[in-house]
């Protein structure tokens, strides 16, 4: 059973004979009742202190509680999102790709176009220069041709032979003697033909 200040205060002793002074110890009682109620309060007051402290701490390892679900949901989070920016860059550089294969594969075919087409101006002007050069040599043949002495000619060879070929009216070719001709000039022939 606890003793309050108050019983060590009103404890009453038995009187016997030749005993204790009884102002003495009523003093002393007192004083041991004063120090007895002022450890009780202070016992109290740890008490109080102590559960306030203790409710503290509860609250406290709520709060840590909290701050590590918190941190944990943090670090999944970063995690996710990290994963995230990982998935949307690798989409978009393979995005990226594709577009690069399809421009270089447009570049490609535009260089075989230009390449043919090369081949082809090529090909254009090596015909081009065979039809200068032929004309060139063709013209350059009737040139010498009518550079060269007329009575070489074959034509007028042929004339002084009577083998020559002449227009009829009709557009057809054909072939007289001289004997067969008018008796007109063979200059005038020429120029009734043409």
């Amino acid at each position: 059973m606890r003793m309050t200040p108050l019983d060590v205060q009103s404890h009453q002793f038995a009187h016997r004979l030749r005993g204790y002074d009884p102002d003495e110890v009523d003093a002393f009682l007192r004083i041991v009742s004063e120090d007895y109620e002022s450890l009780v309060r202070e016992v109290d007051s740890q008490a109080d202190r102590i559960r306030r402290l203790e409710a503290r701490v509860e609250e406290l390892s709520a709060q840590e509680h909290l701050l590590k679900e918190t941190l944990i949901s943090a670090q999944a989070m970063t995690e996710e999102l990290r994963q995230t920016a990982e998935r949307e860059a690798e989409l978009r550089l393979a995005e990226v790709e594709v577009r690069a294969e399809k421009i270089l594969d447009a570049s490609h075919r535009r260089a075989a176009r230009l390449a043919q087409d090369i081949r082809e101006m090529r090909a254009l002007r090596s015909r081009l220069a065979e039809s200068f050069r032929s004309a060139a040599e063709t013209h350059l043949s009737l040139l010498e041709t009518l550079e060269s002495d007329p009575e070489q000619d074959p034509l007028v060879q042929g004339l002084e032979e009577g083998t020559v070929a002449y227009l009829k009216g009709d557009g057809g070719r054909e072939k007289r003697r001289a004997d067969e001709r008018p008796t007109a000039s063979p200059a005038t022939d020429g120029s009734k033909a043409g």
